[in-house]
């Protein structure tokens, strides 16, 4: 009897093969592809409204569908010139991961199901809390990206430091800090007027005056000061709060102090990044995500908490079909310190990669992109009439266009244009934000397929913009 949802061996090596083959041309052509196209997107997703099939189609069939009708349009996120937003290259070693993961498909949220994956997995978390320089005791969590990574930490933080009644807490951020906070507080229960935003100084950087400033007020108020977030590289301009100032001033008041380090916190594997990142060491928790600084493939975040049992204490749960929970502290079972009990074998996406490249090969590729936002920031401020907005503390670098005898709104009028400029050549994709009512525009250096020349071509579509402007 034929069964089509259970391919033989032979049937599933021919699956793998054709779409290897597709894959490996769809990778070879990355350079060439442009790196954005937009046009006709509404168009082309009305067009691929279907019913469910009744029946099935040819695998080949299918795969041409894909890769010439569906995944053309939109943004190269995978190509050299994706310099937006915060780009996640997609390492082919960890697709390779994927497909082993997902075909093995043994579960990791309790350790006794499989436990030299759950062990592979847990192996990942201390190299993670080793480069951030957390102790023995720490914990974490690999989760879907820092959304999620950002809101059990608001969850555990709530957990260690409030009572079951948390509605007086008080959380501070800085006017930078990345929404998915806000959100991590909404979902854990918490009136968005209980998150205090801290005005930044002029680099962008949390104003720790300030912050104490409003912690006092607020104590004195009657709420109970418990969470202050720190980022280590905001998605505006790439600035790195005073870490150490602010872990020293949560400590003094009392209060659980998280970092972002969503964008920036691998950057400790490098000495400049190290450098930059000072006291994230002294953080109560971190958010990391592999899907940045480590080029894995969307969908791998995390969060290590320095507290281990403070992370448990705040997801652990219980049910009666449930096989027995770990009482050895050399062993963990993920459901425990997770929102999630359903879930994928991450670990192997980002294990698999560090056992065949080692670690060393990632710290060559990040110290390349700091390099190259630096040359970028170097080769803007020789264009007439461009301003850096912020210099690179990390790998983003701000920029806009200035014109003496404009006002403000013609000067953002102009940088929307200059963006627009730029995009329009399709050999960089480029974003820009507004800060205090100023539109620039943002070089963000983290693809693993960026390069010097993509960075030439970059320079040299900015300054042809800058003419047409």
């Amino acid at each position: 009897m034929r069964r089509p949802l259970e391919p033989t061996g032979d049937e599933f090596r021919a699956l793998v093969r054709a779409a290897a083959n597709h894959l490996a041309e769809y990778l070879d052509s990355l350079p060439e592809q442009p790196a954005h196209d937009s046009d006709g997107s509404a168009d082309l997703a009305r067009s691929l409204l279907e019913s469910v099939p009744e029946q099935g189609a040819p695998f080949e069939d299918v795969l041409k569908f894909l890769f010439d009708r569906a995944l053309p349009k939109g943004f190269g996120t995978a190509g050299p010139g994706y310099l937006a937003y915060i780009p996640g290259g997609g390492l082919p070693h960890s697709a390779v991961a994927g497909l082993l993961a997902e075909t093995l498909n043994r579960y990791v949220g309790v350790w006794l199901a499989a436990p030299g994956l759950v062990q592979l997995e847990a192996n990942v978390i201390r190299w993670f809390c080793d480069m951030v320089g957390f102790p023995e005791s720490a914990r974490g969590i690999l989760t879907t990206g820092g959304s999620l990574a950002n809101f059990s930490a608001v969850v555990t933080a709530r957990c260690d430091r409030l009572p079951a009644n948390f509605l007086g807490g008080t959380i501070y951020v800085s006017d930078q800090v990345h929404h998915s906070v806000d959100k991590a507080a909404m979902l854990a229960g918490f009136p968005m007027e209980n998150v205090r935003v801290i005005e930044s100084d002029e680099t962008f950087r949390m104003r720790v005056d300030v912050l104490e400033r409003q912690i006092v007020a607020d104590r004195a108020d009657g709420f109970t000061p418990f969470l202050v977030v720190g980022s280590a590289g905001t998605v505006n301009t790439g600035a790195v709060d005073d870490l150490g100032t602010i872990a020293k001033l949560a400590a003094e008041h009392g209060l659980w102090f998280h970092v972002d380090g969503a964008y920036g916190g691998f950057f400790v594997l490098t000495d400049r990044g190290k450098d930059a990142l000072k006291g994230i060491e002294l953080a109560d928790s971190v958010t990391l995500d592999p899907h940045k600084g480590l080029f894995v493939p969307y969908g791998t975040g995390s969060l290590l908490v320095k507290d281990g049992a403070a992370l448990a204490r705040a997801h652990t749960a219980h049910g009666a079909y449930m096989p027995a929970m770990q009482e050895d502290p050399d062993l963990v079972d993920f459901c425990q310190l997770s929102p999630e009990l359903s879930r994928g074998f991450r670990g192997l996406r980002v294990w698999l990669p560090f056992k065949v490249a080692g670690v060393g090969a990632f710290r060559d590729a990040l110290n390349e992109k700091l390099d190259l936002a630096r040359w970028a920031a170097d080769q803007l401020r020789a264009i007439d009439d461009i301003e850096i907005v912020a210099e690179p503390e990390l790998s983003i670098v701000a920029f806009r266009a200035i014109r003496t005898g404009l006002s403000d709104n013609e000067i953002n009028h102009v940088n929307h244009r200059l963006l627009d400029a730029v995009n329009r050549r399709q050999r960089v994709f480029l974003t820009g934000t507004t800060v205090r009512g100023r539109c620039f525009l943002r070089i963000c250096v983290l693809s693993i397929r960026t390069h010097q020349d993509r960075m030439e071509m970059c320079l040299e579509d900015i300054r042809s913009a800058m003419r047409e402007v």
